[in-house]
């Protein structure tokens, strides 16, 4: 790719991230979460923010080989703990009504090898100093967004028969093509596309599942729906009105299950990286919804303390279709991303749920979020079962199916 070409889409994708992504607005403060390594983007996505108005933009830095210095050398009591003055950062972007922007450039294997326990007493200690910014998160209260930038190690992971030099030239390829950047206007191509996938949970939603049935090698699995589930999409609102997409690229249509309503055994179809370390073949066997039973053929002891992360880590937050045949599956890439292999493919996600998905859920106290089933966790953990031999069958209220997914793909 020309280096002018190549500028061009980078200034495209910046905008699009500010425009259609956290959907900055006049007088707004955006925070940007960025690894080393994405400095050019960076820069650009801050312009874009205050031509579009923002008050300030704060850009908070990682540098990897800190991190893994870190989870090396620190004392163990160290992983107890989260920084007071990061959690009162985080704090403040909800109380100014800001927007979140994180930049993923991450090396999948970056804490293998580190020991399991230090990864997760530091997740919880995370989970519980974060708690109110992760529920405006997950209730939509604050504008947010998850875009990547290729970085050596990760287009290394992603193509490691490739030239070295030709690596990451590709992964950017496939990012642009992923989040519509080659098209004319990609603002238009996304309003577009959401519109789409508004349509296809609008269907859902008409038809009032209340258990859907999944089936294909080494999956049978029922997962129960609250009456008043919502299938929503990608694209969410602010309490104040303002448009946002969370993830880009987004190709899914999402729910809630009912805690207690998930029974069967789920095998997943690719690997899941997780906190620097790649989980793969694993599968998971649900009795009223909790996790008994678990297997895998790489990561198991990692997987093992995300379930045991507390109580609601053993049971499911979020169901998710994606059909098999989609822009990002229809690449054959394997990208050891959850932001990309999730839009690839139907997915599961152990944790926390979105009260958004249920009517009135914005609005709902903690125990009124218990009474409708929904499951509370610091985890929220996105893991991928689809393939092109799975079929879904929708269980309605009378005890009559319809047909959701066949061969990986949408019946309907």
């Amino acid at each position: 790719m020309l280096h002018k070409e190549f500028q061009q889409k980078l200034d495209r994708y910046a905008e699009l991230a500010v425009k259609v992504g956290v959907n900055v607005q006049e007088g707004q403060d955006l925070w940007v979460a960025a690894p080393l390594g994405t400095e050019e983007l960076v820069r650009k996505i801050v312009r874009h923010a205050y031509l579009a108005g923002a008050k300030s933009v704060h850009v908070q830095w990682e540098d990897e080989d800190i991190i893994r210095t870190h989870y090396e050398l620190a004392p163990d009591e160290t992983f107890q703990e989260y920084p007071i003055w990061l959690a009162d950062a985080h704090e403040w972007v909800v109380d100014r009504k800001g927007a979140f922007l994180q930049v993923e450039a991450h090396d999948p294997d970056l804490l293998k090898g580190i020991d399991p326990d230090r990864i997760q007493d530091f997740e919880k200690a995370k989970g519980l100093a974060l708690d109110r910014f992760f529920e405006a998160i997950d209730n939509d209260s604050v504008s947010w967004s998850i875009i990547a930038m290729p970085s050596r190690k990760w287009a290394s992971k992603v193509f490691p028969q490739l030239e070295e030099e030709k690596r990451i030239e590709v992964l950017w390829d496939s990012i642009f093509t992923a989040v519509r950047i080659d098209s004319a206007d990609p603002v238009s191509e996304w309003k577009k596309h959401i519109e789409t996938l508004k349509d296809k949970a609008g269907e859902l939603n008409e038809m009032n599942i209340r258990t859907l049935h999944y089936t294909a090698e080494g999956t049978d699995l029922t997962i129960e729906l609250h009456e008043d589930h919502l299938w929503l999409t990608g694209a969410s609102k602010t309490p104040e009105g303002t448009d946002f997409i969370a993830n880009m690229p987004t190709e899914e249509v999402y729910t809630v299950p009912v805690r207690t309503g998930v029974n069967g055994t789920v095998k997943s179809t690719k690997p899941l990286a997780y906190n620097g370390n790649v989980i793969e073949d694993f599968t998971l066997r649900f009795e009223n919804g909790k996790i008994v039973e678990m297997e895998a053929r790489e990561g198991k002891e990692i997987l093992q303390k995300v379930i045991e992360t507390d109580e609601g880590a053993s049971y499911l937050g979020e169901v998710a279709l994606v059909p098999h045949k989609s822009p990002i599956s229809d690449t054959g890439i394997l990208f050891f991303n959850t932001l990309f292999d999730e839009n690839a493919s139907n997915h599961l996600a152990i944790g926390s749920s979105y009260p958004t998905c249920i009517k009135g859920g914005n609005n709902l106290t903690d125990e009124e979020k218990q009474e409708k089933g929904l499951n509370e966790s610091i985890v929220h953990e996105d893991f991928m079962i689809g393939s092109s031999q799975m079929n879904i069958d929708g269980i309605l209220s009378d005890g009559s199916r319809v047909a959701i997914f066949r061969d990986g793909n949408w019946a309907f």
